[in-house]
């Protein structure tokens, strides 16, 4: 019977952003959005303005964005001690972040869709009715982009790495795609709002009603941008693309310039937006305990799940151990 207490040896697996204070202020917005929503979408009908319109259609598919953003960071906490999970639940809000960046992409070409229709069948518009909309839409996204950019630093994250990482400032950037997700939601509804105003200010005082829906094709082109960053970044992540060559030479370097270690095998990859695992094939002629090598990887706070394996090299000593 085993009665060796291996807690020495365990840690947690929580590497999921537990951002409470993101999560309270997307809710807020998302009920702002929703009344927003069913205001524009009523006075575009009733004004015939095509940006004040797709003003409201943002307002909608962005509600449901915000959702996802919100049940990512619930579902990532509730599961963080799942097992099921084998690193944890670190990528659900980069799951959420690229989900949200899809929602988006369809809204824009939703958009030039129907503006490219309007530009060929123009309506009437009730341009003081749809102004008067549009204002008031405007400020509720900016509140909202004040709500949610206020969160962007009350994140903070548990781990059980034995390491004793510096996070002091500039060592490391926290990246949270979920919020960057519900931020780029609002800010594009802050656009299509700029735009709307725009566009019905030149229509009332020169009677260029063309300029609304072209006005909706130029934030549906802003928007599709922001929308492929988006999926870029956050694609990236999800597939372990390797974009840490830098981090790689850094390691061979730390572990490479004790005795006569050489790295043989390196693999790097995410756990969530900012948090890396690293396998690290170590050979050398004076083989240390693996907990050794990770030591001399300290200065490095983004690495939060190291496995190190030690292979003795069986020839002559390249150096004499010191």
């Amino acid at each position: 019977m085993h009665t060796q207490n291996l807690a020495a040896w365990q840690h947690q697996h929580r590497f999921h952003n537990d951002n409470r204070s993101a999560e309270r202020n997307t809710m807020k917005v998302i009920w702002l959005t929703l009344i927003m929503m069913i205001v524009e979408i009523f006075a575009g009908l009733l004004t015939g303005s095509m940006a004040l319109l797709a003003d409201g259609w943002h307002m909608g598919t962005h509600f449901f964005a915000l959702g996802i953003t919100v049940f990512a960071y619930a579902y990532a906490r509730k599961h963080a001690d799942n097992p099921s999970y084998s690193f944890g639940t670190g990528k659900v809000d980069v799951l959420g972040g690229f989900t949200s960046a899809v929602v988006l992409g369809v809204v824009a070409l939703a958009m030039i869709g129907e503006s490219v229709h309007r530009i060929f069948a123009p309506e009437n518009i009730h341009f003081n009715e749809a102004l008067l909309v549009a204002v008031i839409g405007l400020v509720v996204n900016l509140v909202s982009a004040l709500l949610l950019h206020g969160s962007g630093h009350g994140h903070g994250h548990a781990h059980g790495h034995s390491h004793a990482h510096d996070h002091s400032p500039g060592t490391h950037h926290h990246h949270d795609h979920n919020l960057k997700a519900a931020y780029l939601h609002v800010i594009a509804d802050a656009l299509t709002s700029v735009l709307a105003i725009v566009a019905l200010l030149a229509g009332k005082a020169f009677g260029w009603v063309f300029l609304d829906p072209v006005m909706g094709i130029v934030g549906a082109l802003v928007i599709s941008r922001w929308a492929y960053g988006l999926l870029r970044d956050t694609g990236k992540i999800l597939l372990d693309h390797n974009d840490h060559q830098k981090l790689s030479g850094q390691i061979k370097t730390l572990i490479e310039a004790d005795a006569d270690n050489r790295v043989a095998d390196l693999h790097l990859w995410n756990l969530s937006a900012n948090k890396l695992a690293s396998i690290i094939s170590v050979v050398t002629h004076h083989p240390q305990p693996p907990n050794y090598y990770k030591d001399l990887l300290q200065e490095l706070p983004m690495l939060e799940h190291v496995t190190v394996e030690v292979h003795g090299h069986p020839g002559e000593p390249c150096i004499e151990a010191a």
